[in-house]
């Protein structure tokens, strides 16, 4: 995925409200940055680290310029735009980046299921193949140089691990899929420390048949691809 414009740089003052951050430009101006990503984001907005952001052309838009990469004081490179891991899934499963999700006629998105009320990322489907139910979670958590998901307890994510389980014991196939996207990590864990009742169902679903895999991201200022499949450790 290329970024329409290439981003342009600016150093983190703060951020604040979950949805802003303050910058300072190359030249000194102080800019007020839209923040989609709404999570803790440990370790991606230290200040000091290089905010790369995109500039929109709505003039409805209340704040103009949006956060997509940090770049860390340590050279490491995440997505914390949280909107771009779906659409990163999606063109790779398009592209056949994905061997595990190939071979499928029909890809939609948000479809609801499940019996709590749940909207799955991606529903793939095949005349001759069962439904595969795909979820995806970004993971830019890198601690002791290991990736973990999720960086604060998630009774949503625990949601979504029960009705992948419940897919699989009604005949499909479903997937949680890991879109990795810091460029310091090389394998991913549940974090046990931060939700233990996330990683204890997280054990429990694939014993039961949840499939999971992870990819992680190549990051820049001009594209992000997933590509590069790594592994899950217990």
């Amino acid at each position: 995925m290329r970024f329409p414009m290439p981003l342009q740089s600016a150093i983190l003052i703060k951020r604040y409200k979950r949805f802003l951050a303050d910058v300072t430009t190359p030249d000194g101006q102080i800019l007020t940055l839209h923040c989609a990503n709404t999570g803790a984001m440990t370790g991606c907005a230290e200040p000091g680290d290089t905010v790369w952001y995109s500039t929109s052309s709505n003039p409805k838009r209340k704040y103009a310029h949006s956060w997509e990469l940090t770049e860390t004081q340590a050279g490491d490179f995440i997505c914390v735009n949280t909107l771009q891991a779906n659409a990163l899934v999606k063109e790779a499963i398009e592209l056949g980046r994905i061997p595990e999700l190939a071979g499928y006629s029909s890809l939609r998105g948000e479809v609801r299921y499940g019996e709590e009320n749940s909207r799955i990322d991606f529903l793939l489907q095949h005349d001759d193949k069962p439904d595969c139910y795909v979820e995806v979670k970004s993971v830019t958590l890198l601690e002791q140089s290991r990736g973990y998901f999720p960086d604060a307890v998630t009774v949503r994510g625990q949601k979504h691990l029960r009705e992948l389980q419940s897919m699989v014991e009604q005949g499909h196939r479903a997937v949680l899929l890991f879109a990795v996207l810091h460029s310091g990590i090389d394998q991913v864990s549940a974090a046990r420390h931060i939700d233990p009742v996330y990683a204890t169902l997280f054990e429990q679903v694939q014993k039961q048949g949840v499939e999971v895999v992870c990819y992680k991201a190549k990051l820049s200022p001009t594209e992000i691809i997933l590509q590069e499949q790594i592994s899950v450790i217990s």
